[in-house]
């Protein structure tokens, strides 16, 4: 069990603090302790709105803010607007963050709180994470990394805690499944969504992705969810070519992070076809 006291001395020491929430477990973890420890009154969960947030994802964010009676603000951010992160380079995140920061770091302002702070753990700082630099250039503070929460004691602390999603597979915004390079659109950001829908109605459990491929639907699952897509190749193939892709692929290496930025050759299996 990590020690929670080193987490809650922490926050404790902050005169307020305003949370980059997105219901994750780690920005619930962290907003939930804040909570706890500095008052409903000095402690606030933002919630950014875009269209790379998956709608299911924002309902659950608003839920678990109304369950552990959190002071919950919602703000709209323009990272669309920005031609940078359209273009979807590889430190595309870094875009997304600057906004998102520059928008809260105003609101923080505005409502009287000291400290911003975001829910990234020990383990994200050795990723692929453009978006950390954002967070450097004003100043975001990373309570979990702080104390050295890993993914794992994140979650040992949430299930403790009771949190529903302390067990929940990491759900990074629509725009991560976009192809380096192929610009993030509205359209596009639908399509993953709805196609990863309609896994999860078949019943695909776990992490899972429709990767955006252009033209190609390219899906990545854990290997024990092969058999489960296999025999529902059908009605996810209609469904994705309904969306607009015209080719539907699993990815055989199955699911794992960071597979844009690796080379493309990998070995595939063609579920569906435009004819």
């Amino acid at each position: 069990m990590p020690d929670a006291s080193k987490l809650h001395a922490l926050i404790g020491r902050m005169p307020s603090l305003l949370v980059g929430y997105s219901g994750g477990v780690d920005s619930t973890l962290l907003a939930v302790v804040s909570r706890r420890v500095l008052g409903k009154e000095r402690s606030v969960a933002a919630l950014a709105l875009s269209p790379s947030l998956p709608a299911h994802q924002r309902d659950r964010a608003r839920d678990f803010a109304r369950r552990f009676d959190l002071q919950f603000v919602e703000v709209e951010t323009d990272e669309m607007d920005d031609p940078h992160y359209v273009a979807n380079p590889t430190d595309r995140c870094y875009f997304c963050k600057r906004e998102l920061w520059s928008k809260l770091s105003v609101l923080a302002a505005e409502l009287g709180m000291a400290v911003v702070a975001d829910g990234t753990n020990a383990d994200d700082l050795g990723e692929h994470r453009p978006g950390l630099a954002a967070a450097d250039e004003r100043d975001i503070r990373s309570p979990l990394a702080e104390v050295g929460y890993s993914k794992a004691d994140v979650r040992e602390a949430a299930r403790a805690l009771g949190l529903p999603n302390w067990d929940a597979p990491a759900a990074p915004c629509l725009s991560s499944r976009v192809l380096y390079g192929l610009s993030v659109t509205p359209e596009r950001l639908r399509q993953v969504e709805q196609g990863e829908a309609a896994l999860r109605a078949v019943g695909v459990e776990g992490d899972l992705r429709v990767r955006h491929r252009g033209r190609e639907a390219r899906i990545e699952v854990p290997e024990s969810q092969f058999r489960l897509v296999r025999r529902h190749r059908e009605a996810i193939g209609e469904r994705l070519l309904a969306l607009g892709f015209d080719r539907v692929t699993l990815d055989l290496r199955g699911y794992r992070r960071g597979s844009l930025l690796a080379p493309s050759e990998v070995p595939l299996e063609l579920l569906s076809e435009r004819t």
